[in-house]
């Protein structure tokens, strides 16, 4: 019988103590420290039938004498998901997906899971295999080559994963596993580390790559250590308002990729449908002429956006002007203010000031602030912006506009979706191509006034 010890865990950080102590002095954080069961017998390897021969030693090797072989990234036969890790799965890689309880990780990963070509063990600690099938015959009726397995002990996975030998794996959810080595409760800290480190070593071992399903706080966050996060190579977001049918997935971590793509997904009866154009979801369809509306061009990694950003202008009621922002930034909000008022002469500090990005997305790309500004004066003027118009411009403090990247891609998503205008700063260097497009060429917050609303 191994001999089991007390060890004192941060909840937050992962730090490892001697004793309980109420301020954690890696985090700063307060009463995070909870105390944790811990048995520490000799691991085996992370095959349950390990050979007894003794492992060769790692040694050193000049950069320049480590041999590469080029791996194929595996297609997991969805764009979206394809496009946020970068172009595909990497073999041998441990990816992470969180997002809020009901917003539909487990469905995408089910139906990913469906739609491979390669074989698939997607293992469940949450649901049965019936209710599983049920939810599958619902995506994908005619599944080829997806095994379903509901077990939480790591090393009962890992014995059915040496029999089937699958290509790829999928966990749903870490919080769930439990490993032999470590005698606390599933979903505890140190659990979770251990487990994680168990399906780290698989992945790099056998090249296979693993999908993680992690639980989130109510902060948002991922549930478990941040360590958790530091181990995985690949770390996605699944956001969304349960209340609405588009959701959207976000890379904040990529060893493999850009960590500025984006997925968007609209639920359906049937399962996640991609959205190849983001734009149409982003941008209202309506006749009639509003004011305090106007189209900004974005950029979300490679791929440009068309959002519509919509500002409220009024007086306010109750003395203190409010401020309120849904998917921008409050503080540039109020520096753009206070370039209105002191370049353009725009008397807005008595004013409420409403601001919202449709969709339910949020935007920090500066390119956005010239429609921001021009949102918020046509809803102060009641002067509705013409339609086939869109914007892409920084502001400056000085109340100059000043130029953005990638403008060409830019224009061009404007011209594929039917602007017959958009307004960029003077500054910026301009395509050679011909394009049917009119550019608008601005370099004062003055110049758009006048352009607009004169």
């Amino acid at each position: 019988m191994a001999k089991v010890k007390t060890t004192f865990y941060c909840q937050k950080c992962g730090a490892q103590y001697a004793k309980w102590q109420g301020k954690c002095n890696s985090c700063g954080d307060w009463n995070t420290i909870v105390e944790e069961l811990v048995s520490k017998p000799e691991k085996k390897d992370w095959k349950t039938s390990a050979s007894k021969e003794a492992k060769k030693l790692a040694k050193p090797l000049l950069i320049a004498d480590i041999e590469t072989t080029p791996h194929d990234r595996l297609n997991t036969g969805n764009n979206e998901l394809n496009r946020v890790l970068g172009g595909g799965l990497v073999p041998g890689s441990l990816t992470l997906l969180g997002g809020e309880p009901g917003i539909g990780k487990s469905t995408l990963l089910l139906q990913i899971s469906l739609q491979l070509k390669y074989r698939v063990l997607y293992v469940s600690g949450e649901e049965s295999q019936q209710q599983i099938k049920m939810r599958a015959e619902r995506i994908d009726p005619n599944p080829a080559n997806c095994f379903i397995l509901t077990e939480t002990k790591t090393q009962n996975i890992f014995r059915q994963v040496e029999e089937i030998e699958p290509e790829v794996v999928i966990i749903d959810s870490i919080q769930t596993l439990h490993s032999d080595y470590i005698e606390s409760a599933p979903g505890s800290i140190s659990q979770i580390r251990e487990c994680t480190a168990e399906l780290i070593k698989f992945a790099k071992e056998s090249n296979t790559p693993v999908i993680l399903i992690g639980h989130i706080t109510k902060e948002g966050s991922i549930a478990g250590p941040k360590v958790l996060e530091h181990m995985v190579d690949t770390v996605l977001q699944f956001e969304g308002d349960r209340n609405h049918v588009y959701r959207i997935l976000r890379a904040h971590k990529n060893r493999f990729g850009s960590t500025h793509e984006l997925g968007i997904y609209e639920m359906q009866g049937s399962g996640l449908r991609e959205v190849n154009n983001p734009s149409e979801i982003l941008i209202s369809k309506n006749d009639e002429d509003l004011s305090g509306t106007a189209i900004a061009s974005t950029l979300e990694g490679m791929r440009p956006l068309m959002i519509e950003i919509q500002a409220l202008v009024s007086t306010a009621v109750y003395g203190t002007p409010q401020r309120s922002t849904t998917g921008y930034n409050a503080k540039r909000l109020n520096m753009l203010l206070a370039v209105l008022e002191k370049r353009a002469g725009f008397r807005l500090g008595a004013k409420d000031v409403f601001l919202n990005v449709t969709g339910g997305i949020s935007v920090d790309d500066p390119a956005i602030d010239l429609a921001v500004v021009t949102a918020i004066l046509s809803s102060n003027e009641d002067i509705a912006l013409a339609k086939d118009i869109c914007f892409a411009a920084e502001i400056g403090l000085a109340g100059e506009v000043r130029p953005v990247t990638r403008v060409e891609q830019r224009i061009l998503e404007a011209e594929k979706l039917g602007f017959a205008s958009i307004m960029v700063s003077r500054q910026n260097k301009f395509p050679k191509s011909e394009t049917h497009i009119r550019v608008i060429k601005v370099s004062k917050i003055e110049d758009v006034v006048k352009h607009l609303f004169e």
